[in-house]
């Protein structure tokens, strides 16, 4: 698949990159992108979440009233979870929700969010550049250059660029990314794609890395 190489202010050049078959071009396996997100969320959760159960209740453990004679049901101490501030039955503890995924499922699902975006026609390849400062306002205009300016974008760099990302950081819906660091939540995510060329081949060494 031959796409346009376009310049940052959305003009077209004479050139064209291949996107390749075997990253931009597979069959995609939706189960994979399935797991990758899920487990991409996952690792995200920071699993603080605590009730205290009834041994971790301040509160005197003497009991209450008498075994039988009440016509009431019979009850221990102030702890019981049936009284109000008393400790929860079952409740959330800290834990790790993380959870391994194979190298291989993970550029499996890469692979496949890249094709449905290739196939959606939501990808397009600018000639390398860079921001002589950092000025918000010119990211903006590259955004609008490429008509792009109302969507989810995300841009794929070769490296980190300090001047573009501090350049897009404070831009809602648009998100900067580096080749070695691109995710199948991002790039499912993002309504469009926008590669700088030299990235292509940088994505395309790291997901057919054997």
């Amino acid at each position: 698949m031959e796409v346009a190489v376009l310049t940052y202010t959305g003009e077209k050049t004479k050139k064209k990159v291949s996107l390749p078959e075997s990253v931009f071009g597979i069959e995609p396996n939706d189960h994979a992108i399935y797991l990758d997100v899920k487990s991409i969320l996952a690792n995200k959760r920071q699993g603080t979440h605590k009730s205290k159960q009834r041994n971790e209740i301040a509160g005197s453990s003497k009991k209450i009233k008498k075994q039988k004679g009440t016509g009431g049901a019979r009850a221990g101490n102030i702890k019981n979870p049936q009284f109000k501030g008393g400790g929860r039955v079952f409740g959330p503890v800290p834990r790790d929700y993380s959870f391994k995924l194979n190298k291989k499922v993970k550029d499996l699902a890469r692979k496949s969010a890249l094709t449905y975006k290739a196939k959606e026609n939501a990808i397009a390849v600018l000639e390398d550049f860079t921001f002589e400062s950092p000025k918000t306002k010119q990211y903006i205009s590259f955004l609008s250059a490429l008509s792009l300016a109302d969507k989810k974008t995300l841009l794929v760099l070769p490296e980190v660029n300090k001047n573009i990302v501090l350049s897009g950081r404070n831009i809602r819906n648009a998100k900067i990314t580096t080749a070695d660091q691109i995710n199948t939540y991002d790039l499912m995510n993002a309504d469009n794609l926008i590669f700088v060329e030299s990235s292509v081949t940088k994505v395309e060494s790291l997901l057919n890395k054997e």
